[in-house]
């Protein structure tokens, strides 16, 4: 099963009904960790894109700086988030699940040294697909316990992240680690079969108390953000949809697809009544077999 795949059906699976009595211009205004952004799309915590575009991240940073939204960094150098945060991109660093702990602890140290808003680790990314510890280019990962990763949330003043949740098991250690928030993945189908992250979704939302929700994978429009909004989530991260833009046209480019589909979800908000993010809900989505999918 091709998990990008179902993924993608899954989202088009989804319909929303509409609301005309009483709707305004909406509001797609989106606070975060004592931040205020235009918009609750975000980029992806994406990484290693030179070749899309010279000095691509930091491009990528710019291109969030110029929409005001939220900038995710991946895996890269420290000289790299330096980059980043200098454009004057609200960050959030995402560090990878190095066998090294002290190499962890000295990557939260930096994104606290850089201004980052927040920090956090892709925990799904211990193993390869042949169940042996994944290397990335040329650095060994391992799993980490909880006592491991509550020991990263004492080790910082920032919200520490949690990307890669996908079932409520992980969901309840998260509350015990003292995550502050959580990004519902599969990391673009790094397992096939994997659960695509609205359809569990819901549930999670229900389990995951005060964490903040986020989601990503296969999020390509602004009818995507709105139905992850309306399902639980409290903004969305986009990656594949922005490297077009970014190889052909860099910040600018970046700043007008993130704008674009701000405005996509905007009309999706206009037509249900929507005035503001907080309005979203699931009342408003039904499934293909006519179901609502009510909270």
């Amino acid at each position: 099963m091709d998990t990008n795949q179902f993924t993608r059906d899954y989202f088009d699976s989804l319909f929303i009904e509409l609301r005309h009595f009483d709707a305004v211009l909406p509001d797609t205004t989106f606070e975060l960790f004592g931040e205020t952004f235009d918009t609750p799309i975000m980029t992806a915590a994406l990484s290693h894109l030179d070749k899309t575009h010279p000095n691509g991240m930091a491009e990528l940073a710019a291109g969030a700086k110029k929409a005001n939204a939220v900038m995710w960094a991946g895996m890269g150098s420290h000289e790299e988030l330096d980059r980043i945060t200098a454009t004057g991109a609200k960050t959030i660093k995402i560090i990878k699940p190095d066998i090294d702990n002290n190499i962890i602890l000295k990557n939260i140290e930096h994104a606290e040294k850089c201004g980052c808003i927040a920090v956090g680790m892709d925990l799904d990314h211990a193993f390869n697909h042949k169940g042996e510890y994944d290397n990335i280019f040329g650095e060994q990962m391992t799993p980490k316990t909880l006592e491991e990763v509550a020991g990263f949330v004492k080790a910082t003043k920032l919200p520490f992240i949690l990307k890669g949740v996908l079932s409520l098991t992980d969901t309840s250690k998260c509350l015990k680690a003292g995550i502050k928030g959580i990004v519902v993945s599969h990391h673009h189908g790094i397992q096939d079969f994997a659960i695509p992250p609205l359809m569990i979704l819901p549930k999670i939302k229900k389990a995951a108390n005060n964490l903040e929700i986020f989601v990503d994978c296969s999020v390509e429009t602004g009818m995507d953000a709105f139905k992850s909004i309306a399902l639980g989530a409290r903004a969305v991260s986009i990656g594949r949809a922005l490297m077009k833009p970014l190889s052909e046209g860099g910040a600018d480019a970046v700043a007008k697809k993130i704008l674009d589909i701000t405005a996509g979800l905007k009309g999706a908000m206009s037509r249900t009544a929507c005035a503001k993010l907080t309005d979203i809900n699931s009342s408003i989505i039904w499934s293909k077999s006519g179901q609502k999918l009510s909270l």
